[in-house]
Formats: C-alpha cells, sequence, structure tokens
C-alpha cells in the first residue's frame, strides 16, 4: 500500500474519525480546524467528543497524525483533502455549503493536490458546482470524488473500519482510484458511480433506516390500539430476510446529525425539482408526532402535569455519545416545561448546550437523585445503566411510581409487580 498524505478539513465527528482511520490504515494525516479551542484539545492529547476508541487510535497514530489551525500546514504536501465540515439546514430548508465552499476555495495553493474527496453530506448537484470552482481557482487538473460516511455515533471506529461498502462517486477515473486506495486494508465491496448517484446514496440510505423506525413506531401505536405487543411483531417480522431486524424497532423517536437534518435535506431537495416526497413527509411527521406521544402517556396517568416533577432518564440522542443534537429529550424537555411541570434529568455523557429548555432543568449526577420526589419518569435513551439499577428502591423515593419506557428497555411484568404505573411503546 502506497502512503498518502492527505489534509482533513473539519475535526468534528466525522473529520476525526476519518483522519484517524485514515492514519490507523497507514497515512499521514493533517486534520484541520478554524476552531482554535478544538484545535487546542486535540494537540493536548485529549479528544472533545465522546467516541468509543477514538482516543486510544489517535494516541496511537501520533506519528502519523497532527492537528493545526494553520492552512499552508494542512496543505504541504497534501495530495488528498478530504471535506468533513457540517451541512446544517439554512433558512429555506436547503443544506447550508458555506463552509464546503470556504474550504475548497482555500485549497487554491494547494501545489501538490491530485484529489478532492467529499465526507459531508451534501445535496445532489454539488460535485457539479465543486467542479467549477476547482477550474476557477485553478485546480482543473484535481479530480473531485464524492467519498460519504456510513458511521453511526457509538461505532463510527468498527463502522469505517469494516463497513458494508465504500461508495465512490468520481468525475475522474484516476481520482477515483486514488481515494479507492486509501482504504487498502479494509476487507469491503466498493461501489463506482458517478458523482451524482454517490450524493444520492447517503441521503437515500438514511431516509430509508428513518423509515423503517417511523414504520416501527406507526405499527407500535396500532399495537396499543388493538392490544398486540409490538416485540412480538416486529421480532417475527425482522425475521423475514427480505425485511431484516435492523432499525425495524419502535421508540421515542429518531434524533442525531443525521436523520433530521439528511431527511429535511431530501425532502427540500425534491421540492426543489417540482416533487412532493409523499412517503419521506409522512415518515418525518410520523417521527415529530411520536416524540410527543410520551406527553400523553404521562398525562394519561398523572392529567394536569403543571407542578409536576418529572424525570428524564437519558438526554443524548442514543446511548454512547454525548451528542444533543436533534435528541428526542430536547423536545420532551421543552414540551414539559410549557406544561408548567418541573423537569428534571441525568445523562452519564450528554452535555447539553447553554439556553432554553437546558436552563430550566436540574440535572443530577445518578439515576436515583433524578427519580427522588419524582411524580413521574420517561427513560429517553436507553443506557445500558437504567437496566441495572434497583427499580423496587427506585419505586420507593418517587412521589408517585409513573414509567413511561420510551425505549421498551425494560420488562413490564417485573415493573408492574415492584408497584409502577408503567407504560411503553406498543406493549399492552
Amino acid at each position: 500500500m502506497a502512503e498518502r498524505r492527505i489534509a482533513v478539513f473539519g475535526a468534528g465527528y466525522i473529520g476525526l474519525v476519518t483522519g484517524a482511520c485514515l492514519a490507523e490504515l497507514g497515512h499521514h494525516v493533517t486534520v484541520r480546524d478554524i476552531d482554535p479551542e478544538r484545535v487546542r484539545i486535540l494537540l493536548a492529547g485529549d479528544v472533545p467528543i465522546h467516541e468509543p476508541g477514538l482516543g486510544d487510535m489517535i494516541a496511537r497514530n501520533k506519528e502519523r497524525l497532527t492537528f493545526t489551525q494553520d492552512l499552508d500546514q494542512a496543505l504541504t504536501g497534501a495530495e488528498i483533502a478530504y471535506v468533513c465540515v457540517d451541512t446544517p439546514p439554512s433558512a429555506s430548508g436547503d443544506a447550508d455549503l458555506t463552509r464546503v465552499w470556504a474550504v475548497i476555495r482555500s485549497l487554491a495553493t494547494a501545489h501538490d493536490l491530485r484529489a478532492v474527496a467529499m465526507k459531508s453530506t451534501v445535496p445532489v448537484g454539488t460535485g457539479a458546482r465543486a467542479r467549477v470552482l476547482l477550474d476557477e481557482i485553478g485546480l482543473s487538473h484535481v479530480g473531485y470524488v464524492s467519498n460519504p460516511e456510513f458511521t453511526a455515533e457509538g461505532r463510527a471506529i468498527p463502522d469505517f473500519m469494516a463497513p458494508d461498502r465504500i461508495v465512490i462517486g468520481q468525475d475522474d477515473t484516476a481520482a477515483g482510484a486514488l481515494v479507492a486506495a486509501l482504504h487498502t486494508g479494509i476487507d469491503a465491496p466498493v461501489a463506482t458511480m458517478d458523482v451524482k448517484s454517490a450524493e444520492m446514496v447517503k441521503l437515500a440510505s438514511n431516509a430509508l433506516l428513518a423509515t423503517k423506525i417511523s414504520f416501527a413506531n406507526e405499527i407500535a401505536t396500532l399495537c396499543e390500539n388493538t392490544g398486540a405487543n409490538v416485540t412480538e411483531v416486529l421480532g417475527a417480522v425482522g425475521m423475514d430476510h427480505r425485511l431484516g431486524a435492523h432499525f425495524l424497532r419502535p421508540g421515542i423517536g429518531w434524533g442525531g446529525s443525521c436523520f433530521p437534518k439528511d431527511s429535511e435535506a431530501l425532502r427540500q431537495m425534491a421540492s426543489n425539482t417540482g416533487f412532493h416526497p409523499q412517503l419521506l413527509t409522512a415518515v418525518i411527521n410520523v417521527n415529530n408526532i411520536q416524540k410527543r406521544r410520551a406527553i400523553q402517556h404521562l398525562k394519561d396517568e398523572l392529567g394536569d402535569l403543571a407542578g409536576r416533577h418529572v424525570a428524564l432518564l437519558g438526554m443524548a440522542f442514543k446511548p454512547g455519545t454525548d451528542d444533543m443534537r436533534e435528541a428526542p429529550s430536547t423536545v420532551l424537555a421543552g414540551r414539559l416545561l410549557a406544561e408548567g411541570a418541573h423537569v428534571r434529568a441525568w445523562d452519564p455523557l450528554a452535555r447539553p448546550a447553554a439556553g432554553e429548555p437546558w436552563d430550566s432543568v436540574d440535572r443530577f449526577p445518578s439515576p436515583r437523585q433524578a427519580l427522588a420526589g419524582a411524580d413521574a419518569a420517561v427513560i429517553v435513551t436507553e443506557w445500558p445503566e437504567l437496566a441495572e439499577i434497583d427499580w423496587t428502591e427506585a419505586c420507593g423515593v418517587m412521589r408517585t411510581p409513573v414509567l413511561f419506557d420510551g425505549r421498551n428497555l425494560l420488562d413490564p411484568t417485573r415493573l408492574r409487580e415492584i408497584g409502577f404505573r408503567y407504560t411503553s411503546v406498543g406493549r399492552p
């Protein structure tokens, strides 16, 4: 395998994982970020995000992996530039590509560059615009490659090092082959296609996964209304090899940095072409409703929530991460406060941003402390710690033992025997 010099732009989740994994594969990688505090943390040997195994991988490859704010340092000798910056929704609902264009414009002085690889999730057609911009800044000899990421937070490193597939969208075969060769040592099929198709693969993949979750939540509601057990129903459905069990699990709604943003971006992109995506719109609407159904469960048990103390167990959008982006807990906290409830919360890792609703939420260092004196509790994130706590003791310290299990984490029969007024998603 030929060792390559790579510049990675963006030290967020995707940039850090991409940089660390490429260094693990034997390449020399410089990760550039414009945030001085983030770079300082990385140079000090710490990691500014929680991702299992990432800190160890960065430390293990410190001879091949460095971090900088300096553009010239990042570009010196770099043959491939990876774009790993965020693309948040704009006021119009389209993806804001401001940071993408800023990175590409900054490459004008990259004398050794042979390829630009796009990891950021972007609308279909971004590659064509990037090609024009590269030509304008004198980099017509540099190939453009769409190399979307398919990593899930909490298991991003195994997803990168042992993926289901590596997607290469190329505007010339030499650049595509160069980027594909960076993954030598990874045993996975390589799907090579045009740039627009590769851009669509990422959006379509996330939309389909979101669809499976929203479908599971629709079936869960039907199970609640008919007395069927969603765990049994979807367990048997998932045994069908044509369907599979992955993501076919009901809950309190999906969140995170990908599903909400990418689903909305795909819907907006479709609308821009004059097409109204009815299925995708329904998928998004189901998820928005699902986040709020927990409030109705609490009202069914307690009536008016004004003055009630409600504990949210889990804040991050999924276990194994500290990421609060589009977390269902934020919607629940906001709705509970609007109902006049007092909100208390526990999470082992989450770091919510300053501002509402979290400025009005009391946080506690343990689930037991969050539950003490509470009128109700909601399991929002399926942290394994919640399956291991003494629920008999927890029942005793609550003022009213009302528990809504938004992740179907616990055994209904056992919790009711303990004394809880227990409800969950789609289980009678």
